[in-house]
Protein backbone atom coordinates (compact mmCIF):
# COMPACT_ATOMS: atom_id res chain seq x y z
CA UNK A 1 0.00 0.00 0.00
CA UNK A 2 1.49 3.37 -0.99
CA UNK A 3 1.57 5.82 1.57
CA UNK A 4 -0.75 8.66 -0.21
CA UNK A 5 -2.86 5.45 -0.36
CA UNK A 6 -2.97 4.65 3.27
CA UNK A 7 -3.34 8.79 4.09
CA UNK A 8 -6.14 8.60 2.50
CA UNK A 9 -7.36 5.24 4.29
CA UNK A 10 -6.98 6.82 7.41
CA UNK A 11 -9.14 9.49 6.49
CA UNK A 12 -40.84 9.67 -7.46
CA UNK A 13 -42.19 11.04 -4.31
CA UNK A 14 -46.02 10.54 -4.10
CA UNK A 15 -48.54 12.92 -2.66
CA UNK A 16 -51.44 11.51 -0.43
CA UNK A 17 -54.04 13.38 1.42
CA UNK A 18 -54.35 10.66 4.28
CA UNK A 19 -51.80 8.35 6.37
CA UNK A 20 -54.42 6.26 8.28
CA UNK A 21 -53.17 4.49 11.46
CA UNK A 22 -50.06 3.39 10.72
CA UNK A 23 -49.24 3.12 14.73
CA UNK A 24 -51.88 1.34 15.70
CA UNK A 25 -49.69 -0.91 17.46
CA UNK A 26 -48.99 1.62 20.05
CA UNK A 27 -50.75 2.77 23.02
CA UNK A 28 -51.97 6.92 22.99
CA UNK A 29 -52.74 8.97 25.47
CA UNK A 30 -55.43 11.52 24.77
CA UNK A 31 -54.11 14.78 23.59
CA UNK A 32 -56.40 17.87 24.57
CA UNK A 33 -55.97 20.75 22.04
CA UNK A 34 -53.44 23.88 22.89
CA UNK A 35 -50.53 24.03 25.13
CA UNK A 36 -51.76 21.51 27.84
CA UNK A 37 -51.63 18.52 25.66
CA UNK A 38 -50.13 15.53 27.27
CA UNK A 39 -48.54 14.35 24.11
CA UNK A 40 -48.13 15.44 20.71
CA UNK A 41 -50.82 14.16 18.14
CA UNK A 42 -49.71 11.06 16.38
CA UNK A 43 -51.06 8.81 13.38
CA UNK A 44 -54.12 6.92 15.62
CA UNK A 45 -54.36 9.35 18.33
CA UNK A 46 -57.43 11.36 18.89
CA UNK A 47 -55.69 14.59 17.77
CA UNK A 48 -54.43 13.16 14.70
CA UNK A 49 -55.96 15.69 11.58
CA UNK A 50 -58.63 13.95 9.73
CA UNK A 51 -58.06 13.10 5.85
CA UNK A 52 -60.21 15.66 4.92
CA UNK A 53 -57.54 18.12 6.98
CA UNK A 54 -55.00 17.06 5.48
CA UNK A 55 -56.32 17.28 1.97
CA UNK A 56 -56.66 21.25 2.42
CA UNK A 57 -53.49 21.77 4.03
CA UNK A 58 -51.87 19.71 0.93
CA UNK A 59 -54.00 21.94 -1.51
CA UNK A 60 -52.86 25.26 0.93
CA UNK A 61 -49.01 24.16 -0.08
CA UNK A 62 -49.89 23.83 -3.93
CA UNK A 63 -49.33 19.82 -3.81
CA UNK A 64 -45.91 19.47 -1.87
CA UNK A 65 -47.30 17.20 1.02
CA UNK A 66 -45.55 13.28 0.64
CA UNK A 67 -46.27 10.86 2.43
CA UNK A 68 -43.69 9.52 4.42
CA UNK A 69 -42.70 5.62 2.85
CA UNK A 70 -39.98 3.61 4.13
CA UNK A 71 -37.54 3.88 1.03
CA UNK A 72 -36.86 -0.09 2.03
CA UNK A 73 -40.86 -0.74 1.39
CA UNK A 74 -39.81 -1.98 -2.05
CA UNK A 75 -38.16 -4.60 -1.06
CA UNK A 76 -41.34 -6.43 1.30
CA UNK A 77 -43.80 -8.36 -0.08
CA UNK A 78 -46.01 -7.44 2.32
CA UNK A 79 -45.85 -3.45 1.97
CA UNK A 80 -47.89 -2.04 -0.68
CA UNK A 81 -45.06 0.28 -1.95
CA UNK A 82 -43.25 -3.33 -2.86
CA UNK A 83 -41.16 -3.41 -5.95
CA UNK A 84 -38.72 -5.77 -7.00
CA UNK A 85 -37.16 -3.36 -9.76
CA UNK A 86 -37.14 -0.59 -7.08
CA UNK A 87 -35.78 -2.95 -4.63
CA UNK A 88 -32.40 -4.02 -6.57
CA UNK A 89 -31.81 0.29 -6.87
CA UNK A 90 -32.69 0.65 -2.98
CA UNK A 91 -30.43 -2.17 -2.35
CA UNK A 92 -27.67 -0.82 -4.59
CA UNK A 93 -27.72 2.58 -3.24
CA UNK A 94 -28.09 2.29 0.28
CA UNK A 95 -24.83 2.24 1.60
CA UNK A 96 -24.35 5.46 -0.54
CA UNK A 97 -24.76 9.21 1.02
CA UNK A 98 -26.76 10.19 -2.05
CA UNK A 99 -29.62 7.89 -1.64
CA UNK A 100 -30.57 8.81 1.63
CA UNK A 101 -30.17 12.88 1.17
CA UNK A 102 -32.45 12.39 -2.20
CA UNK A 103 -35.06 10.31 -0.10
CA UNK A 104 -37.65 12.78 2.21
CA UNK A 105 -37.47 10.42 4.97
CA UNK A 106 -34.54 8.27 5.51
CA UNK A 107 -31.51 9.51 7.56
CA UNK A 108 -27.64 8.15 6.71
CA UNK A 109 -27.77 6.08 10.16
CA UNK A 110 -30.98 3.87 10.62
CA UNK A 111 -31.02 3.42 13.95
CA UNK A 112 -32.55 6.96 14.38
CA UNK A 113 -35.67 5.10 12.62
CA UNK A 114 -35.10 2.10 15.00
CA UNK A 115 -34.35 -0.08 11.78
CA UNK A 116 -38.18 -0.24 10.97
CA UNK A 117 -37.89 -1.22 7.24
CA UNK A 118 -34.37 -1.98 6.11
CA UNK A 119 -34.55 -3.32 2.19
CA UNK A 120 -34.19 -6.87 3.16
CA UNK A 121 -36.90 -9.19 2.82
CA UNK A 122 -36.03 -11.47 5.83
CA UNK A 123 -36.39 -8.27 8.34
CA UNK A 124 -39.75 -6.49 9.49
CA UNK A 125 -40.46 -3.70 8.10
CA UNK A 126 -43.48 -1.26 9.36
CA UNK A 127 -43.69 3.03 8.69
CA UNK A 128 -43.04 3.35 12.76
CA UNK A 129 -39.57 4.62 12.71
CA UNK A 130 -40.50 7.22 10.09
CA UNK A 131 -42.12 10.79 9.51
CA UNK A 132 -45.83 10.54 8.56
CA UNK A 133 -46.04 13.36 6.14
CA UNK A 134 -43.46 15.45 4.38
CA UNK A 135 -43.36 18.96 3.28
CA UNK A 136 -41.29 19.10 0.26
CA UNK A 137 -40.47 22.78 1.08
CA UNK A 138 -39.16 25.12 -1.57
CA UNK A 139 -39.02 28.49 -0.05
CA UNK A 140 -39.75 29.99 3.45
CA UNK A 141 -43.19 30.17 2.87
CA UNK A 142 -43.57 26.15 2.59
CA UNK A 143 -41.83 26.01 5.83
CA UNK A 144 -44.01 28.73 7.31
CA UNK A 145 -46.92 26.84 6.42
CA UNK A 146 -45.78 23.54 7.86
CA UNK A 147 -44.70 24.86 11.26
CA UNK A 148 -48.02 26.67 11.32
CA UNK A 149 -49.91 23.38 10.57
CA UNK A 150 -47.65 21.56 13.28
CA UNK A 151 -47.86 24.11 16.13
CA UNK A 152 -52.16 23.97 15.52
CA UNK A 153 -52.59 20.44 15.47
CA UNK A 154 -49.89 20.00 18.18
CA UNK A 155 -47.94 17.72 15.56
CA UNK A 156 -44.10 16.78 16.62
CA UNK A 157 -42.57 18.31 13.65
CA UNK A 158 -38.56 17.59 12.66
CA UNK A 159 -36.41 19.31 9.77
CA UNK A 160 -34.75 17.54 7.32
CA UNK A 161 -32.44 18.73 4.52
CA UNK A 162 -29.87 15.78 3.88
CA UNK A 163 -30.14 13.15 6.17
CA UNK A 164 -26.12 13.85 7.45
CA UNK A 165 -27.08 13.66 10.99
CA UNK A 166 -25.13 12.56 14.01
CA UNK A 167 -27.50 12.99 16.37
CA UNK A 168 -30.42 11.89 14.30
CA UNK A 169 -32.53 15.46 14.84
CA UNK A 170 -34.12 15.26 11.46
CA UNK A 171 -35.58 12.04 12.17
CA UNK A 172 -39.27 11.34 14.31
CA UNK A 173 -41.29 8.64 14.43
CA UNK A 174 -45.14 9.54 12.79
CA UNK A 175 -43.68 13.12 12.76
CA UNK A 176 -44.62 16.07 10.20
CA UNK A 177 -41.07 16.49 8.21
CA UNK A 178 -40.15 19.47 6.65
CA UNK A 179 -37.51 18.48 3.93
CA UNK A 180 -35.50 21.52 2.93
CA UNK A 181 -33.28 19.44 0.65
CA UNK A 182 -34.65 21.75 -2.39
CA UNK A 183 -34.42 25.43 -0.81
CA UNK A 184 -31.75 26.32 -2.61
CA UNK A 185 -30.15 28.68 -5.01
CA UNK A 186 -26.73 31.07 -4.99
CA UNK A 187 -26.15 34.06 -5.26
CA UNK A 188 -22.34 36.08 -5.36
CA UNK A 189 -21.59 39.18 -3.77
CA UNK A 190 -18.57 41.57 -4.10
CA UNK A 191 -20.11 43.17 -0.93
CA UNK A 192 -22.73 42.82 1.29
CA UNK A 193 -24.83 45.12 3.14
CA UNK A 194 -26.72 43.35 5.32
CA UNK A 195 -30.67 44.25 6.14
CA UNK A 196 -31.38 46.68 8.39
CA UNK A 197 -27.61 48.13 8.58
CA UNK A 198 -26.50 51.20 7.65
CA UNK A 199 -23.06 49.94 6.38
CA UNK A 200 -21.32 47.54 4.09
CA UNK A 201 -19.48 44.66 4.61
CA UNK A 202 -16.61 44.39 2.12
CA UNK A 203 -15.05 41.52 1.16
CA UNK A 204 -16.69 38.71 -1.23
CA UNK A 205 -19.85 36.74 0.32
CA UNK A 206 -22.23 34.13 -1.13
CA UNK A 207 -25.93 33.96 -0.13
CA UNK A 208 -27.06 30.08 -0.35
CA UNK A 209 -30.74 28.37 0.34
CA UNK A 210 -30.63 27.05 3.69
CA UNK A 211 -30.91 23.30 1.48
CA UNK A 212 -27.64 23.39 -0.10
CA UNK A 213 -25.36 21.23 0.15
CA UNK A 214 -21.80 21.73 1.03
CA UNK A 215 -19.94 19.91 -1.90
CA UNK A 216 -22.35 22.02 -4.10
CA UNK A 217 -21.16 25.62 -3.03
CA UNK A 218 -17.26 24.41 -3.39
CA UNK A 219 -18.48 23.51 -7.11
CA UNK A 220 -19.79 26.78 -7.53
CA UNK A 221 -17.39 29.03 -5.75
CA UNK A 222 -14.55 27.21 -7.24
CA UNK A 223 -15.51 28.80 -10.81
CA UNK A 224 -14.48 32.36 -9.49
CA UNK A 225 -11.16 30.63 -7.38
CA UNK A 226 -13.44 31.10 -3.89
CA UNK A 227 -14.26 29.33 -1.13
CA UNK A 228 -16.56 28.94 1.90
CA UNK A 229 -15.50 27.32 5.38
CA UNK A 230 -17.57 24.32 5.53
CA UNK A 231 -17.17 20.71 5.53
CA UNK A 232 -15.38 17.71 4.47
CA UNK A 233 -18.47 15.56 3.14
CA UNK A 234 -20.23 16.95 0.03
CA UNK A 235 -23.45 15.48 1.53
CA UNK A 236 -23.16 18.09 4.88
CA UNK A 237 -25.47 20.81 3.98
CA UNK A 238 -25.22 24.35 5.28
CA UNK A 239 -28.11 24.67 7.79
CA UNK A 240 -27.27 21.50 9.81
CA UNK A 241 -23.61 22.40 9.87
CA UNK A 242 -23.74 25.87 10.75
CA UNK A 243 -26.24 25.75 13.27
CA UNK A 244 -24.16 23.34 15.40
CA UNK A 245 -20.61 25.70 14.82
CA UNK A 246 -19.50 23.70 11.88
CA UNK A 247 -15.13 23.06 11.66
CA UNK A 248 -13.02 22.61 8.50
CA UNK A 249 -9.27 21.79 7.19
CA UNK A 250 -9.63 25.61 6.96
CA UNK A 251 -10.74 26.71 10.39
CA UNK A 252 -7.36 27.36 11.71
CA UNK A 253 -7.20 30.28 9.36
CA UNK A 254 -10.38 31.55 8.85
CA UNK A 255 -12.64 30.30 12.17
CA UNK A 256 -15.90 27.83 12.21
CA UNK A 257 -18.24 28.21 9.73
CA UNK A 258 -20.43 29.83 12.30
CA UNK A 259 -18.06 32.33 12.06
CA UNK A 260 -18.57 33.66 8.51
CA UNK A 261 -22.12 34.31 8.71
CA UNK A 262 -23.23 37.69 7.94
CA UNK A 263 -27.21 36.86 7.65
CA UNK A 264 -29.81 34.65 8.06
CA UNK A 265 -33.44 34.53 7.05
CA UNK A 266 -34.79 32.26 9.45
CA UNK A 267 -38.55 30.84 9.87
CA UNK A 268 -39.11 31.08 13.30
CA UNK A 269 -41.13 28.43 15.28
CA UNK A 270 -44.29 30.87 15.90
CA UNK A 271 -44.53 30.73 12.04
CA UNK A 272 -42.63 34.64 11.50
CA UNK A 273 -40.13 34.93 8.83
CA UNK A 274 -37.65 36.85 9.98
CA UNK A 275 -33.61 38.61 8.67
CA UNK A 276 -31.58 38.00 11.65
CA UNK A 277 -28.39 39.69 11.77
CA UNK A 278 -26.24 42.01 14.02
CA UNK A 279 -28.87 45.18 13.25
CA UNK A 280 -31.65 43.16 13.44
CA UNK A 281 -33.01 39.85 15.46
CA UNK A 282 -29.87 39.61 17.32
CA UNK A 283 -30.35 37.27 19.99
CA UNK A 284 -31.78 34.83 17.02
CA UNK A 285 -28.62 35.41 15.06
CA UNK A 286 -26.38 34.82 17.88
CA UNK A 287 -28.22 31.11 18.28
CA UNK A 288 -28.77 30.53 15.03
CA UNK A 289 -24.86 29.97 14.71
CA UNK A 290 -23.92 27.47 17.20
CA UNK A 291 -26.68 26.69 19.29
CA UNK A 292 -28.01 23.63 17.37
CA UNK A 293 -30.25 22.25 14.63
CA UNK A 294 -34.02 22.12 15.10
CA UNK A 295 -34.41 24.62 17.89
CA UNK A 296 -34.59 27.93 17.21
CA UNK A 297 -36.12 28.07 14.13
CA UNK A 298 -35.23 26.96 10.35
CA UNK A 299 -33.18 28.03 8.19
CA UNK A 300 -34.44 29.10 4.98
CA UNK A 301 -31.16 31.22 3.51
CA UNK A 302 -27.51 32.32 4.45
CA UNK A 303 -25.27 34.76 4.17
CA UNK A 304 -21.58 33.69 4.19
CA UNK A 305 -18.08 35.82 3.84
CA UNK A 306 -16.20 33.63 1.04
CA UNK A 307 -12.65 33.50 1.15
CA UNK A 308 -9.99 32.97 -2.04
CA UNK A 309 -9.47 29.47 -2.79
CA UNK A 310 -5.76 28.73 -1.38
CA UNK A 311 -3.26 26.94 -2.66
CA UNK A 312 -2.34 23.45 -0.16
CA UNK A 313 0.65 22.00 0.42
CA UNK A 314 0.06 18.31 1.98
CA UNK A 315 2.11 15.85 3.68
CA UNK A 316 0.84 12.05 4.41
CA UNK A 317 2.37 10.71 7.23
CA UNK A 318 2.19 7.50 9.07
CA UNK A 319 4.01 6.79 12.03
CA UNK A 320 3.26 3.04 12.90
CA UNK A 321 5.12 0.27 14.52
CA UNK A 322 4.91 -3.24 14.02
CA UNK A 323 4.80 -3.61 18.40
CA UNK A 324 1.13 -2.41 19.45
CA UNK A 325 1.83 -3.01 23.37
CA UNK A 326 5.59 -1.68 22.99
CA UNK A 327 6.08 1.14 25.65
CA UNK A 328 7.74 3.29 22.60
CA UNK A 329 5.03 2.99 20.67
CA UNK A 330 2.86 5.04 22.80
CA UNK A 331 5.51 7.23 24.15
CA UNK A 332 5.78 8.29 20.09
CA UNK A 333 2.39 8.89 19.95
CA UNK A 334 1.94 10.74 23.22
CA UNK A 335 5.19 12.80 22.04
CA UNK A 336 3.98 13.54 18.62
CA UNK A 337 0.39 14.57 19.69
CA UNK A 338 2.30 16.77 22.31
CA UNK A 339 3.68 18.83 18.83
CA UNK A 340 0.49 19.85 17.63
CA UNK A 341 -0.05 23.08 19.50
CA UNK A 342 3.22 24.03 17.68
CA UNK A 343 1.87 22.28 14.52
CA UNK A 344 -0.96 24.60 14.69
CA UNK A 345 1.14 27.83 15.73
CA UNK A 346 2.56 26.98 12.57
CA UNK A 347 -0.69 27.09 10.88
CA UNK A 348 -0.80 23.56 10.31
CA UNK A 349 -4.16 21.81 9.85
CA UNK A 350 -5.22 18.10 9.16
CA UNK A 351 -6.86 14.92 10.20
CA UNK A 352 -5.03 12.15 12.00
CA UNK A 353 -5.85 9.02 13.62
CA UNK A 354 -4.35 6.73 16.36
CA UNK A 355 -5.01 3.25 16.07
CA UNK A 356 -3.32 0.05 18.24
CA UNK A 357 -4.55 -2.06 15.46
CA UNK A 358 -4.54 -1.02 12.28
CA UNK A 359 -4.28 -3.46 9.52
CA UNK A 360 -2.02 -3.22 6.31
CA UNK A 361 -1.62 -6.36 3.96
CA UNK A 362 0.34 -8.82 5.63
CA UNK A 363 0.70 -7.56 9.37
CA UNK A 364 -1.08 -5.31 11.98
CA UNK A 365 0.28 -1.63 12.82
CA UNK A 366 0.20 0.54 15.62
CA UNK A 367 0.71 4.62 15.97
CA UNK A 368 -0.49 7.72 14.50
CA UNK A 369 -0.90 8.77 10.76
CA UNK A 370 -2.84 11.22 8.25
CA UNK A 371 -3.17 14.01 6.56
CA UNK A 372 -1.75 17.48 7.52
CA UNK A 373 -1.82 20.62 4.96
CA UNK A 374 -0.68 24.41 5.00
CA UNK A 375 -2.46 26.87 3.00
CA UNK A 376 -1.63 29.67 0.80
CA UNK A 377 1.49 27.77 -0.66
CA UNK A 378 2.35 24.51 -3.49
CA UNK A 379 6.21 23.83 -1.93
CA UNK A 380 6.29 21.38 0.03
CA UNK A 381 9.74 22.42 1.56
CA UNK A 382 7.29 24.43 3.65
CA UNK A 383 5.83 22.13 5.21
CA UNK A 384 8.84 19.73 5.57
CA UNK A 385 10.62 22.45 7.57
CA UNK A 386 7.93 22.92 9.78
CA UNK A 387 7.92 19.13 10.49
CA UNK A 388 11.32 18.73 10.49
CA UNK A 389 12.51 18.41 14.50
CA UNK A 390 9.66 16.39 14.90
CA UNK A 391 11.06 13.92 12.78
CA UNK A 392 14.55 14.46 14.07
CA UNK A 393 13.30 13.72 17.68
CA UNK A 394 11.34 10.57 16.63
CA UNK A 395 14.17 9.48 14.81
CA UNK A 396 17.15 9.78 17.46
CA UNK A 397 15.01 8.61 20.24
CA UNK A 398 12.61 5.79 18.22
CA UNK A 399 15.21 4.64 15.79
CA UNK A 400 12.80 1.63 14.79
CA UNK A 401 9.92 4.09 13.65
CA UNK A 402 10.74 4.32 10.06
CA UNK A 403 8.51 7.30 9.13
CA UNK A 404 6.69 6.97 5.80
CA UNK A 405 5.95 10.70 3.93
CA UNK A 406 3.75 10.90 1.01
CA UNK A 407 4.02 15.11 0.09
CA UNK A 408 1.40 16.37 -2.33
CA UNK A 409 0.03 19.72 -3.42
CA UNK A 410 -2.81 21.25 -5.03
CA UNK A 411 -3.74 24.72 -6.40
CA UNK A 412 -6.73 25.34 -4.87
CA UNK A 413 -9.09 23.77 -1.88
CA UNK A 414 -11.27 22.75 -4.71
CA UNK A 415 -8.55 20.24 -5.84
CA UNK A 416 -7.50 19.19 -2.74
CA UNK A 417 -11.30 18.51 -1.76
CA UNK A 418 -12.32 16.21 -4.98
CA UNK A 419 -9.38 14.09 -3.78
CA UNK A 420 -9.76 13.88 0.28
CA UNK A 421 -14.01 14.62 0.46
CA UNK A 422 -15.31 11.81 3.05
CA UNK A 423 -16.70 8.87 1.13
CA UNK A 424 -17.44 7.05 3.94
CA UNK A 425 -20.51 4.31 3.58
CA UNK A 426 -23.89 5.01 4.87
CA UNK A 427 -27.18 3.30 5.44
CA UNK A 428 -25.93 0.95 8.99
CA UNK A 429 -25.95 1.76 12.54
CA UNK A 430 -23.43 4.51 14.16
CA UNK A 431 -22.71 6.20 17.09
CA UNK A 432 -20.21 9.02 17.34
CA UNK A 433 -18.44 10.80 20.20
CA UNK A 434 -16.72 13.84 20.43
CA UNK A 435 -13.95 15.98 23.02
CA UNK A 436 -12.08 19.35 22.58
CA UNK A 437 -8.68 19.25 23.96
CA UNK A 438 -6.77 22.22 24.61
CA UNK A 439 -3.12 23.01 24.47
CA UNK A 440 -2.14 21.99 28.35
CA UNK A 441 -4.17 18.35 27.85
CA UNK A 442 -1.90 17.78 24.91
CA UNK A 443 1.84 18.84 26.58
CA UNK A 444 1.14 18.36 30.81
CA UNK A 445 1.34 14.85 30.58
CA UNK A 446 2.21 13.02 27.32
CA UNK A 447 1.59 9.48 28.89
CA UNK A 448 -1.60 10.31 30.06
CA UNK A 449 -2.27 11.63 26.84
CA UNK A 450 -1.26 8.56 25.01
CA UNK A 451 -3.09 6.54 26.86
CA UNK A 452 -6.30 8.20 26.32
CA UNK A 453 -6.30 8.28 23.11
CA UNK A 454 -4.77 4.51 22.89
CA UNK A 455 -8.27 4.09 24.67
CA UNK A 456 -10.53 6.25 22.78
CA UNK A 457 -9.54 4.35 19.74
CA UNK A 458 -10.47 7.31 17.33
CA UNK A 459 -9.22 10.68 15.58
CA UNK A 460 -7.54 13.88 16.71
CA UNK A 461 -8.05 16.56 14.06
CA UNK A 462 -6.46 19.92 14.12
CA UNK A 463 -9.60 22.02 12.72
CA UNK A 464 -9.54 24.92 15.18
CA UNK A 465 -7.02 26.53 16.69
CA UNK A 466 -5.71 30.06 16.44
CA UNK A 467 -8.12 30.40 13.41
CA UNK A 468 -10.96 29.51 15.79
CA UNK A 469 -9.36 31.92 18.66
CA UNK A 470 -9.22 35.09 17.23
CA UNK A 471 -12.28 34.55 15.18
CA UNK A 472 -14.37 37.66 15.00
CA UNK A 473 -18.01 36.92 14.36
CA UNK A 474 -20.23 39.54 13.59
CA UNK A 475 -22.33 41.26 16.67
CA UNK A 476 -19.05 40.34 18.78
CA UNK A 477 -19.65 36.78 19.67
CA UNK A 478 -22.27 33.54 18.58
CA UNK A 479 -23.50 30.54 20.51
CA UNK A 480 -20.79 28.27 19.74
CA UNK A 481 -19.59 26.22 22.78
CA UNK A 482 -16.88 28.75 23.90
CA UNK A 483 -14.07 25.75 24.36
CA UNK A 484 -13.47 26.15 20.90
CA UNK A 485 -12.23 29.21 21.26
CA UNK A 486 -9.16 27.20 23.44
CA UNK A 487 -8.83 24.02 21.48
CA UNK A 488 -6.24 22.61 19.48
CA UNK A 489 -7.81 19.29 18.69
CA UNK A 490 -10.99 17.94 18.00
CA UNK A 491 -11.28 14.11 18.32
CA UNK A 492 -14.05 12.27 17.39
CA UNK A 493 -14.70 7.88 17.08
CA UNK A 494 -17.13 6.31 16.30
CA UNK A 495 -18.63 2.50 16.86
CA UNK A 496 -21.09 0.83 14.67
CA UNK A 497 -23.45 -2.01 15.79
CA UNK A 498 -25.90 -4.82 13.91
CA UNK A 499 -29.65 -3.90 13.01
CA UNK A 500 -32.28 -4.95 15.30
CA UNK A 501 -30.98 -5.58 18.60
CA UNK A 502 -31.69 -3.31 21.32
CA UNK A 503 -29.16 -4.97 23.47
CA UNK A 504 -26.38 -4.47 20.74
CA UNK A 505 -27.75 -0.79 20.55
CA UNK A 506 -27.35 0.11 24.25
CA UNK A 507 -23.91 -2.05 25.17
CA UNK A 508 -22.55 0.30 21.60
CA UNK A 509 -23.40 3.50 23.19
CA UNK A 510 -22.01 2.65 26.55
CA UNK A 511 -18.59 1.40 25.15
CA UNK A 512 -18.30 4.73 23.16
CA UNK A 513 -19.09 6.54 25.80
CA UNK A 514 -16.83 4.30 28.04
CA UNK A 515 -14.12 5.14 25.35
CA UNK A 516 -14.04 9.25 25.81
CA UNK A 517 -13.77 8.79 29.44
CA UNK A 518 -10.12 9.16 29.49
CA UNK A 519 -10.28 12.39 26.82
CA UNK A 520 -12.95 13.81 29.72
CA UNK A 521 -10.47 13.37 32.25
CA UNK A 522 -7.73 14.57 30.67
CA UNK A 523 -9.29 17.94 29.69
CA UNK A 524 -12.18 18.12 31.79
CA UNK A 525 -13.82 21.51 31.03
CA UNK A 526 -13.46 21.77 27.83
CA UNK A 527 -16.56 19.59 26.17
CA UNK A 528 -16.88 18.35 23.23
CA UNK A 529 -18.90 19.06 19.52
CA UNK A 530 -22.85 18.83 19.30
CA UNK A 531 -23.03 17.92 15.63
CA UNK A 532 -20.36 14.79 16.63
CA UNK A 533 -22.08 13.01 19.24
CA UNK A 534 -24.46 11.20 20.37
CA UNK A 535 -27.58 11.46 22.89
CA UNK A 536 -26.04 9.84 25.96
CA UNK A 537 -23.21 12.75 26.19
CA UNK A 538 -22.91 13.51 30.04
CA UNK A 539 -24.20 16.79 30.69
CA UNK A 540 -24.91 17.34 27.15
CA UNK A 541 -26.01 21.39 28.23
CA UNK A 542 -22.52 21.89 29.20
CA UNK A 543 -20.63 20.10 27.30
CA UNK A 544 -22.12 21.10 23.88
CA UNK A 545 -22.77 24.78 25.02
CA UNK A 546 -20.34 25.70 27.80
CA UNK A 547 -21.60 28.66 29.64
CA UNK A 548 -23.98 29.72 26.80
CA UNK A 549 -26.80 27.25 27.65
CA UNK A 550 -28.31 29.83 29.84
CA UNK A 551 -28.87 32.58 27.42
CA UNK A 552 -29.26 29.83 24.99
CA UNK A 553 -32.62 28.68 26.77
CA UNK A 554 -33.73 31.89 27.16
CA UNK A 555 -33.79 32.80 23.84
CA UNK A 556 -35.36 29.03 23.45
CA UNK A 557 -38.28 30.03 25.90
CA UNK A 558 -38.78 33.29 23.80
CA UNK A 559 -38.89 32.06 20.13
CA UNK A 560 -40.61 28.63 20.72
CA UNK A 561 -42.43 29.29 24.11
CA UNK A 562 -45.13 26.08 22.67
CA UNK A 563 -42.04 23.61 22.24
CA UNK A 564 -43.05 23.47 18.53
CA UNK A 565 -39.58 22.28 17.61
CA UNK A 566 -38.19 19.61 19.86
CA UNK A 567 -35.38 17.24 19.54
CA UNK A 568 -32.58 15.34 21.76
CA UNK A 569 -30.27 16.39 22.88
CA UNK A 570 -31.41 20.13 21.98
CA UNK A 571 -31.61 23.38 23.76
CA UNK A 572 -34.68 23.57 25.77
CA UNK A 573 -35.72 20.38 25.16
CA UNK A 574 -36.87 19.21 29.02
CA UNK A 575 -40.70 19.61 29.18
CA UNK A 576 -40.71 16.48 27.26
CA UNK A 577 -39.83 13.11 26.56
CA UNK A 578 -40.22 10.44 23.71
CA UNK A 579 -42.14 7.60 24.97
CA UNK A 580 -42.57 5.05 23.01
CA UNK A 581 -43.24 6.42 19.51
CA UNK A 582 -44.82 9.13 21.23
CA UNK A 583 -43.74 12.39 22.01
CA UNK A 584 -45.16 13.60 25.86
CA UNK A 585 -45.18 16.34 28.69
CA UNK A 586 -43.28 15.45 31.50
CA UNK A 587 -43.37 18.55 33.72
Amino acid sequence: MSASALARSLLTLTCVFAYGNAFSSQTRSRDERGYARACKAAPGSPGWPSSETWTSFNQSTGGKLLRGVAPGAVCHPRQPAYNAEQCAIVTSGWSTDDFHRNDPVSNLWQQFNNDTCLPDPGAPCSPDGYPAYVVNATSAHDVKLALDFARTHGIWVVVKSTGHDYQGRSQAPGALSIWIRHVGGLKNHTSFRPRGCKFTIDGRAVTVGGGTAVGDIYDELGKINQTIVAGSGRSVSVGGYLTGGGHSILSPRYGLGADSVLEMEVVTPMGDILIANECQNQDLFWAMRGGGGSTFGVMTSVTLATYPSPEMAELGLALFTAEPNATYTWDMVGYVLSQYPYLDSKGVSGYSIITQNFSIPGFQVAGIGGSFVILGTQDINDMLSIWAPILDHINKTWPSVTPILSPQTFSSFQDWFSVHYDQGAAGYDLWVTSHLLDAESLTSNTTATAEAFRNFRGNAHLVAGQGVKNAKPRGGSNAVNPSWRRAIVHAPTGLTFPPLNRTAKMEALAKLNAQTEDLRQLAPDMGSYVNENNPAEPDWQHSFWGENYDRLFRIKREVDPLDVLWCHPCVGNERWKEIGYQLCRVD
